[in-house]
């Protein structure tokens, strides 16, 4: 550790977005002990140039502003001589030394945010906001600030906040039976498998509680069905690298990125990667895997890789992947978990690729905002049989009616059309702000309501930059990298929400230097 005082320290955090030179691993925590009682809580400082995000949930203050601050992965030496040049000299001594208003503004006495952060899991990196209402695409928080909401709890929100028949259902449901085990019938689950069946390729669904779950019956599906039907003993499933899957053990070693599977070995075993949307390694990698004999069990894509930057599949690609799993037996499997119901403009985002997989799965937007997951699968590979899977809270009535609830709404209401028009404005919005800003913008791309907007290489800004200034004129974004804005509003966006979203965009983006 190294001694610093909180003159130097806060400007650090607070112009964090503007270091450069740190290096890669690094990472700030504090350990001093409180004098007056005054933090600044869960500060999200974005990235560091070359840096990860830099980790300072629980900034300790102290009225003489001394701390101290503790750098993993470099050498003190390396890291104040970095931060003496950044900041244009040495730190300074002087207590009496104003920490910047950016800063200031997220010191808090909330004594929710001081309980929350003795209790829960340090598992996020939160921004410093308390939310305690929303309506429609609006939400609020406990200070009555008003935020366009353009994140949806990250593509789940479907019809919004408080919507009123979500709200009525969810509260009916509540009100005549909440959960019964899955050893007996549920009306509503009937009544919700059979309208996916009746929307879309499967034959049969398994209902979960989460996108990871879902993920993870398909993994066990595909395994189940290579050994009974493909006599196949040691089954092999392709994903591909930037993808993202879960985090439960089988689902981060299926998602091929190293930093969510550091630290979690040893992984399943079972997984080869591959290069999305690249059709000669894909064909390389199934040669590789059946090259002593059958072992491809399945290939596992994403139909538009979220967390990996809003990258959408492209049809060459699917159709190979459809090929190579028809010659060789094995499973097309759609995590569909992000961009499933309706995100894309179409129902299901297999819709948008020209094939049809044997398996896919969603949950994020099904419910609503309710925690509902779903695998569905084609008539032959129903492999999966009482005592081979399972869930205890999977399709109870109170999940079941909110997702039949959203179901309904996006059929009856053609938010489809809202969602493919809503989509192609925001497109268009955007691209004229690559035209305004070359120097930071490089280009936007996706499909229906979730959007990518990449930063240019080496424009001084990143993703988290653009997301808290945002946040600060009132419009919520989420990254999806370090160089990706990713906007996935609810499907009921209207367009005065979008053209609102663009000018504050505009705002933050004229708030950062170009070169």
């Amino acid at each position: 550790a190294m001694e610093a005082t909180a003159a130097f320290l806060i400007p650090i955090i607070a112009e964090a977005g503007q270091l450069r030179g740190v290096r890669q691993g690094s990472q700030l925590s504090t350990t001093v002990p409180l004098k007056n009682r005054s933090e600044v809580h869960g500060y999200h400082a974005g990235q560091l140039r070359g840096a990860p995000v830099l980790q300072a949930s629980r900034v300790v203050r102290r009225r003489e502003f001394d701390c101290t601050v503790q750098m993993v992965g470099t050498s003190p030496m390396d890291f104040m001589e970095n931060l003496k040049k950044q900041l244009g000299g040495a730190p300074q001594t002087n207590g009496s030394q104003a920490a910047p208003a950016s800063v200031v503004a997220v010191a808090s006495e909330n004594k929710l945010i001081d309980t929350f952060n003795k209790a829960v899991m340090n598992t996020y990196i939160r921004y410093p906001l308390v939310i305690v209402r929303g309506e429609g695409c609006k939400l609020w928080d406990d200070k009555g600030k008003e935020y366009l909401d353009f994140v949806a709890g990250i593509a789940t929100c479907s019809l919004g906040h408080a919507h009123p028949e979500l709200t009525a259902a969810v509260a009916k449901q509540m009100a005549t039976v909440n959960h019964v085990s899955n050893l007996y019938y549920i009306p509503v689950q009937a009544e919700l498998a059979s309208f996916i069946i009746n929307h879309s390729i499967a034959d049969r669904v398994f209902f979960c509680n989460s996108g990871a779950e879902a993920n993870e019956g398909a993994i066990k599906l595909a395994r189940k069905y290579a050994h009974t039907k493909l006599n196949i003993s040691n089954p092999v499933i392709i994903t591909a690298h930037a993808s993202f899957h879960g985090r439960t053990l089988a689902t981060i070693t299926a998602t091929g990125q190293p930093k969510y599977q550091k630290d979690f070995e040893p992984l399943m075993p079972g997984f080869r990667y591959v290069e999305y949307n690249n059709v000669e390694d894909l064909e390389k990698v199934v040669a590789e895997v059946n090259k002593d004999g059958p072992c491809l069990a399945g290939i596992m894509m994403e139909a538009l890789q979220g967390e990996g930057g809003v990258r959408p599949g492209e049809k060459a690609f699917f159709k190979k992947a459809r090929e190579l799993c028809d010659a060789t037996g094995a499973l097309l499997i759609f995590d569909e978990v992000q961009v499933g119901v309706g995100r894309t403009g179409t129902l299901w985002g297999y819709e948008n690729v020209g094939v049809e997989p044997d398996v896919f799965t969603t949950a994020k937007g099904l419910g609503g905002g309710v925690p509902i997951g779903m695998m569905a699968c084609k008539e032959r590979c129903d492999v999966l049989t009482p005592g081979t899977h399972a869930s205890t809270f999977g399709g109870n009535p109170l999940a079941c009616a909110a997702a039949m609830c959203v179901l309904t709404a996006i059929e009856r209401d053609n938010i489809l059309a809202n969602v493919a028009a809503r989509g192609e404005q925001l497109r268009a919005g955007l691209g004229k702000l690559i035209q305004k800003y070359p120097a930071i913008l490089k280009e936007v791309r996706g499909w229906g309501l979730i959007n990518g907007l990449e930063l240019a290489a080496n424009c001084g800004v990143q993703s988290g930059d653009v997301v808290g200034k945002a946040s600060e004129l009132g419009l919520l974004l989420v990254p999806a990298g370090p160089t990706v804005v990713r906007f996935v509003p609810p499907l009921i966006v209207t367009a005065a929400d979008v053209d609102k979203a663009l000018a504050i965009v505009d705002a933050a983006l004229a708030s950062f230097p170009t070169k």
